[in-house]
């Protein structure tokens, strides 16, 4: 009988260093239970319309926020470029929404890697409509400046320019050196020399930043934030 209460001591202590030790949700990034059903069940449905619709207004439509945006970033993180598309439209319609730069970034980069530029087009026009309530955020901005001219967007690239300008979000050196670096790649000096006349209004005539090539190759292939 001891020994029987010894094991159940020992388990019952094990199973409480276990929950103490259980590492708390992050953010949009780990996936519970009900997170990873999803996605196994919206993949398996895919080819399938009304299939796919179902399991999206039984499983999807469920969730609480978190795991929707958790859903959301790991298809992003298998390539599953439409059933992202078809949880992202749906995440917009939620009252909790607010539109944050950071995710459009991280949607613009796999959408342009696998090569659906339309889709890319249509994600900056959905920005747009939402300018009034973009935060300031830089870093997100940079990525998704990097995103639309490492997919050959310059043009939208640019129009994000003057849309983080408007919204009040300051472009700093690493923004100046993602998109002068492009358009003179591509020859679009004119626009370029406009870009260079900004960048000395913010750090003076001497923009040496622009001439370091260590710097500029890193800020190229520094990875969008995950922020969600």
């Amino acid at each position: 009988m001891e020994l029987s209460n010894g094991i159940t001591r020992c388990v019952m202590v094990g199973m409480s260093n276990r929950s103490k030790n259980r590492k708390p949700l992050q953010k949009g990034r780990n996936l519970s239970i009900e997170a990873i059903q999803t996605v196994q069940a919206l993949k398996r449905a895919q080819k399938d319309q009304p299939s796919l619709d179902r399991e999206f207004h039984s499983k999807f439509k469920r969730l609480l926020k978190l795991d929707m945006i958790a859903v959301l970033r790991e298809l992003l993180r298998q390539n599953q470029c439409f059933l992202a598309l078809k949880v992202f439209k749906d995440i917009r319609k939620e009252y909790w929404y607010r539109p944050q730069v950071s995710l459009y970034a991280d949607m613009i980069k796999v959408l342009g890697s696998n090569g659906l530029f339309e889709h890319v087009e249509l994600l900056h026009s959905y920005l747009k409509t939402e300018a009034s309530g973009l935060g300031l955020e830089i870093e997100g901005f940079n990525a998704l400046l990097r995103a639309l001219v490492n997919s050959n967007h310059t043009k939208l690239a640019m129009e994000c320019y003057y849309l983080m300008k408007q919204v009040g979000c300051d472009p700093d050196k690493s923004s100046f050196t993602i998109l002068i670096t492009a358009l003179e790649s591509n020859g679009e000096t004119g626009v370029s020399a406009v870009l260079r006349q900004d960048a000395q209004m913010y750090y003076g005539e001497d923009l040496e930043f622009l001439e370091e090539e260590e710097m500029v190759k890193q800020i190229l292939r520094e990875s969008p934030s995950k922020a969600a």
